[in-house]
């Protein structure tokens, strides 16, 4: 079996997920409020990273959770609406390049994966319309149908994603010399590297010179 694996920031979706989120949560009608509480929780780390002393690995999962607690208590159906809300907006952002290879990919029976550090719940929305076998992300705690914030978040990314990878396609004889993966990020590598086909897509400058220096394919 081939596989194709996308992410998501910086390659289908050309934009920053998480700073779209946070516009939507301080103009949204009715949880813009919770919006400062964030704000406050997330500028001392925000700062501690800037300067170096807080790894951007660990500024991702923070903010992540902290952005997370302004809906405790809501149900899954309320973070439907919610994560619903922005999804002509950003589909709007969505690399056309990007799609027509993944529908590529489905006409030649490749079996494809959208692994991201996104919450899972917020990609199952946004992304309706394409077509996925998989998507990986970072799942959302529920008690009793309500967002429970008490629990950590496993934030995917990074060797994660590898790993989270290798346990969706467990079972499987997965064909990797003929398989793909896209990514725009160095922390990419991993996933990029599990496949003979990896594609850099519009990608930050270290990836981009790698890939150069590999003879991988570059789409811009």
């Amino acid at each position: 079996m081939r596989v194709a694996i996308f992410d998501f920031d910086g390659t289908i979706y050309a934009e920053e997920t998480f700073t779209l989120l946070m516009k939507h949560l301080k103009e949204h009608p009715i949880y813009h409020s919770s919006y400062k509480r964030f704000y406050r929780a997330i500028v001392p780390p925000y700062i501690a990273n800037k300067i170096k002393l807080y790894p951007d690995n660990k500024m991702k999962k923070r903010s992540m959770q902290l952005y997370l607690e302004a809906f405790e208590g809501l149900t899954k159906q309320e973070m439907d609406v919610y994560f619903e809300e922005i999804k002509a907006v950003m589909q709007q952002d969505f690399n056309q390049t990007v799609l027509e290879r993944l529908k590529l990919h489905q006409k030649e029976n490749v079996h494809i994966l959208l692994v991201s550090g996104a919450y899972t719940q917020f990609l199952e929305r946004v992304t309706e319309g394409l077509v996925f076998n998989q998507i990986i992300g970072t799942d959302i705690f529920y008690k009793d149908d309500k967002v429970y914030t008490k629990n950590i978040l496993t934030h995917v990314n990074g060797e994660q994603k590898t790993m989270k990878v290798h346990e969706a396609l467990s079972g499987h004889k997965i064909d990797w010399e003929n398989s793909f993966a896209y990514g725009d990020s160095f922390s990419d590598l991993p996933v990029l590297e599990l496949v003979g086909n990896p594609v850099a897509v519009r990608p930050e400058e270290k990836l981009r010179s790698l890939a150069n220096e590999r003879g991988w394919e570059v789409m811009d």
